[in-house]
Formats: C-alpha cells, structure tokens, sequence
C-alpha cells in the first residue's frame, strides 16, 4: 500500500486534474459575467458599447496571474490603459494603506501611504461598496498634496471587493489629459475579484484535500467521505502590514462546498505523469501559464463567436470565419511567451486545434496551416 507521502501525491495529482479541466470553462464564464455588467455600471463615465477586444485581452492579462501578487499588478498594469493614474490601496483594520500605482512616479510611490477612508469619496467607496466619482477637491488633502490631480479634476474610486468586504480600494484619474474610462476599469475590477476568489479558492480546496489525505492515513478506516469542506479564505494582502496602523486579523469563514473526493478516487488508481518532469521548475512553471494562457484566449474567441464557430464547424470552413481573432490573439500568446522556454510547445496551436476544431482539422478549412 502507498504510504502517506505517496497518497498524498496522488490525491493533490488528481485534485489538480479535475480543476484545470473546469479552470478554462470557469474563466470563460467569469469573463461573460463580468462583461454582462457593463450596461449596468453606476459611474460618471459616459455609457460604453459592446466590450472590445482590449478589455478582454486586459481581462486575460488578469486571469493569466497564477498567484495573487501577479493578478494584482495585472490590474494595474491594465488599468493604466483605461486611466493616466492608478493606484491600489490595502484596506486592513479599517485603514488604506498604499500598494503599488502607475503614473504616479514609480510604481512605489504609493507604497504605505495612508489614504483616508473616514471621509470623502474614500470613505463613500469602503462603506458603501460602490464606485465613488468625485471632484479632486473632494480627495484626502494629504494625497492631492503629495501627488496633485488630474486636469479635469474628475477622479474615480474602484472597491475591491472579497467575500463581501472592500479588500482594497482603486484610484484612478485622468492625469494631464483627463484621458479615462470608467466603464473599463469597473469590468476590470470586478474581474480581479472574481479571479483573486477563484484562484484563492482552488489553492485552499488543494490544500484542505491533501490535509485530508494524511490524516486519513492515520485514522481508522470509515465511510468515505462524498464532499470536501473549503473552512477559510486565503487573504490576497495577509502579508502587507501598513506602517501606519498595527495588523488586525480579519478571519473570513467561508461555507464553499467543492465535490471533489470522487474524482479524486477514480483518478488515484492512474495517475498522471508530469509531461514537464524533466525541466526545471523555473521552465516547468512558465509551460504551465503558456498552457493556461492559450487555453483562456481560445476560450474567449469561442465564447464571443459562439455562432460562428457553429457555423464554421458545419460548413467547415472555421478558420476563415475566425480568422481575425486567431490572429489576434496568436499575436497577443507570441508577445508573452514567444520568446519564453515555453515558445517550443506551439500551445497555442494546439489549443485552436484541440477546443476550437475538437481535433478535427477539416473543420478549420483549406487556408488554415497545421
């Protein structure tokens, strides 16, 4: 019989399988909701049309962050493409503390600035949960101070919002010329935090699986269990402690159910061999986001072409009625990981071939090369 190691291994194997199978379709859907919100956003913003395709690569740049710290600077990095300034601020023990910005001097600048969120559009933003819009004169006076305001005087203020409660909270503004959208930087707020939920979640349900597993090695034999329990959430800013107020623990119970014990067990028999055992870990990690990331690009082609890849199935003809956005989004997978370890693995390709074509390649048409 294995022993507790070796259990362990297969059952974190086999957790892992069944979530990156669901993780492509999960994004899809994350990405669907939160876009099906534009038309409903409260800011000052002037109405957006239909999402482009900018917001949705920003939004892939977010959902390509494997680890929290990576989906926070994906939000800023892509939200700077919406407004001159960003900046995040963590809220912790009812105090903002600065994070990281962008446009505001270097990315530091911000770092452990206390923002007030007692009053004005801060205090509006944290209490109430909602995009706060607001003049500049209205901002913490020791912020505009140090960092001064856009031109048009218009800011905005974005709360992050986990499990109910404002995690951090998002400054952006137009800078010298007033140059911002708002619309877009709610979608991509909301995108964040449906992600850093997500993300936060699968690693406690890996961990709380595998936890199970070697106490169930050293327990009696009972009747298995059918369901695994998710009993706390991973904070994304449990390691900022703000220097200008002492850390205060906010524990949040989470009631998440996650049926996982069966799949666990059919798979614990065969378990899969890692195709990136002989790389380093280093080059192992960026074949598995290269795969991620292909797989979220597709993924999105296919959920805004739903017709067409209907059609193009059909009349096999579907890299001819796509063939824009394959394109489109090749480029986008070559920018970041064209000249990676990864760039040999052709994932992308793959992927076309695999989701979009279900490995049938007469489907795709004459003109598309394999």
């Amino acid at each position: 019989m294995a022993d507790s190691k070796q259990l362990q291994q297969i059952v974190a194997d086999a957790v892992a399988q069944v979530l990156d199978r669901q993780l492509p379709k999960l994004q899809a859907e994350l990405v669907e909701r939160v876009i099906a919100e534009l038309p409903a956003m409260s800011s000052g913003a002037a109405a957006a049309g239909p999402a482009s395709g900018g917001l949705v690569q920003a939004i892939a740049s977010v959902h390509a962050g494997t680890t929290q710290k990576e989906i926070l600077k994906a939000l800023l990095d892509a939200g700077s493409a919406y407004a001159s300034r960003v900046a995040l601020f963590v809220v912790k023990g009812g105090a903002a503390s600065g994070w990281q910005g962008r446009g505001l001097g270097e990315d530091d600048a911000v770092k452990d600035f206390p923002l007030d969120i007692n009053s004005g559009p801060g205090a509006h933003a944290y209490q109430n949960r909602v995009v706060a819009p607001a003049n500049i004169a209205e901002m913490d006076r020791h912020f505009t101070k140090q960092f001064g305001g856009p031109e048009n005087e218009q800011i905005l203020i974005l709360p992050l919002v986990l499990k109910d409660k404002v995690a951090a909270l998002l400054y952006a503004d137009g800078g010298a010329n007033g140059s911002m959208d708002g619309a877009s930087l709610e979608v991509l707020v909301l995108a964040t935090s449906a992600w850093l939920e997500v993300v936060s979640l699968r690693k406690q349900v890996q961990k709380d699986v595998v936890d199970g597993a070697g106490v169930a090695m050293a327990a009696p034999v009972t009747a298995a269990p059918t369901v695994q329990t998710v009993s706390s959430y991973a904070d994304p800013f449990a390691g900022h402690s703000p220097r200008h107020t002492a850390p205060k623990p906010e524990p949040e119970p989470v009631a998440e159910v996650v049926e996982v014990a069966q799949a666990g067990a059919a798979a614990a028999s065969a378990p899969a061999t890692d195709p990136f055992a002989g790389l380093s870990p280093e080059d192992a990690d960026t074949h598995r986001k290269a795969q991620r990331f292909a797989r979220l690009l597709v993924d999105e082609i296919k959920l805004y072409n739903q017709a067409k890849v209907a059609e193009g199935r059909r009349n096999k003809d579907l890299y001819d009625r796509l063939k824009e956005d394959i394109e489109k989004s090749r480029t986008t997978f070559q920018k970041r990981y064209g000249s990676t370890a990864a760039a040999g693995g052709d994932y992308f390709q793959r992927e076309v071939i695999r989701s979009l074509a279900e490995e049938d390649l007469s489907v795709m048409g004459a003109n598309f090369k394999h």
